[in-house]
């Protein structure tokens, strides 16, 4: 028998297309935060063996938890997470896409075709850091999504992905190796490793830079707002290496898109009194 969502402790899922974010939150703290690689091969019962291994590992039995939301950039896997979701929970999660409140005002061409992990990042930034506000993602895919001082999310920027750089790089090439993602004791590299380096995490860096100067500069000059009002917020899995290497002043979340889930959840699924 199906449980229902309701007030308390939350399990939150965010599946982008190279890991799986998952977690555990409450009004309070978050409990944790993991990744699981995204396999499309996995089958219903193999993720909800992950995930019932991570809850054990943290402590957190199936009755602690009382509801649960998905964000999803993987249409194919969506029913393959909720219905892993199911068996390990009982509870059916709620799943953010149309219909789903968000609070989050959409100017965009096509506000359907806008990302749920991007709305979620949004929503989060929103709420922690107030508006105006540019969020940068740095996963599969760099993006950066730009909320105006109405809070209106207004559009953005989407970037190849470092990894992705990186890879293209390595693979097209005869004689350059796969190097580790690390930023080398210079800009200048003294060997191949080094410049490789350089380039991958001092060339992201600046590129985000770059981008968010010009982002800046748009902002001002369309919406109105000063430079010191905006904040910049950075979160994804590689967030932590680009990030202090920009000369921009950016705040690095690392939760936020945890942040994100809880609160639309919350919108969503009738509080109850204690």
């Amino acid at each position: 028998m199906k449980r229902k969502n309701q007030r308390g402790m939350i399990f939150a899922i965010d599946m982008g297309n190279t890991n799986i974010v998952i977690g555990c939150v409450d009004d309070e703290k978050i409990y944790f935060e993991e990744r699981l690689s995204t396999d499309y091969s996995k089958t219903e019962l193999e993720y909800a063996i992950g995930f019932k291994t991570v809850l054990e590992l943290y402590g957190i039995k199936e009755e602690d938890i009382k509801g649960a939301i998905i964000s999803s950039v993987v249409p194919q896997l969506v029913n393959v997470i909720k219905g892993a979701v199911e068996k390990i929970i009982g509870i059916t999660p709620l799943i953010v896409g149309p219909g789903v409140k968000s609070g989050l005002n959409l100017l965009m061409d096509q506000p359907k075709e806008v990302g749920s992990d991007r709305v979620v990042d949004a929503v989060a930034a929103i709420n922690e850091y107030g508006a105006p506000v540019i969020i940068v993602d740095i996963g599969t895919a760099t993006t950066i999504c730009v909320v105006d001082d109405k809070k209106n999310y207004i559009g953005g920027v989407i970037l190849p992905g470092v990894k992705i750089s990186l890879e293209s790089l390595v693979s097209r090439t005869a004689q350059l190796p796969r190097i580790s993602m690390e930023a080398p004791k210079r800009v200048i590299g003294k060997n191949t490793i080094e410049c490789m380096q350089s380039g991958i995490i001092y060339g992201n860096a600046s590129c985000i830079d770059g981008m968010l100067d010009r982002v800046k500069e748009e902002l001002i000059s369309v919406g109105g707002a000063s430079e010191q009002d905006i904040k910049i917020v950075a979160t994804g899995g590689l967030a932590k290496v680009i990030i202090p290497y920009c000369k921009n002043e950016i705040i690095l979340d690392n939760n936020l898109l945890l942040k994100g889930l809880k609160i639309i959840y919350d919108k969503n699924v009738e509080r109850e009194d204690n």
